[in-house]
C-alpha cells in the first residue's frame, strides 16, 4: 500500500506464511518472540492484543521502516494476524506520512484493512505517537 507521502509499505499476517514472494528487503516483525526469516529484519516485543514492550524500541523502529519505505526499499510489517499490531504500525506511519494523528485510524482501516487497530489502548498509543 501508498502512504501518503508516497511511501510504499506491506502489511501481512505472519499466519500467511513465511514464504512470501518477492522477498521483502526488510521487515519489522511484532511478535512475543522473535521470527525466523531469511531477510534482513527486526523484531518487536509485541503481545497480541497489547502495546510494545518497550516503547522507545518500537518507535525507533517504525520510524526506521518509514525512512526506509522513503527511500525505495520494499518493506513489509507483520504480525501473527495483521490486524491489530500490524494495524497499529501502519497507523503510526500514516503519522509520519502526514495523516493527523487523530485520523490515522480511519485512514488506515479505509486503506489498509477495515478492523485496523484492535483495541482501545492500541488506537491511544497511534494518537499519541510522536510524528
Amino acid at each position: 500500500m501508498e502512504l501518503p507521502d508516497g511511501a510504499v509499505i506491506t502489511g501481512r499476517g505472519l499466519r500467511d506464511g513465511k514464504n512470501v514472494e518477492p522477498h521483502p528487503q526488510y521487515g519489522v516483525y511484532l511478535q512475543p518472540k522473535p521470527v525466523d526469516v531469511p531477510w534482513p529484519h527486526d523484531w518487536i516485543d509485541w503481545p497480541d492484543f497489547r502495546l510494545p514492550r518497550d516503547h522507545d524500541a518500537a518507535i525507533r523502529l517504525i520510524r526506521s521502516l518509514h525512512a526506509r519505505a522513503l527511500s525505495g526499499e520494499q518493506v513489509e510489517v507483520a504480525c501473527s494476524g495483521g490486524i491489530g499490531r500490524t494495524g497499529t504500525v501502519i497507523s503510526c506511519l500514516a503519522v509520519l506520512a502526514g495523516v493527523p494523528a487523530a485520523e490515522a485510524v480511519a485512514w488506515t482501516r479505509a486503506n489498509y484493512h477495515r478492523r485496523a487497530v484492535e483495541t482501545p489502548w492500541q488506537k491511544r498509543w497511534v494518537r499519541n505517537f510522536p510524528a
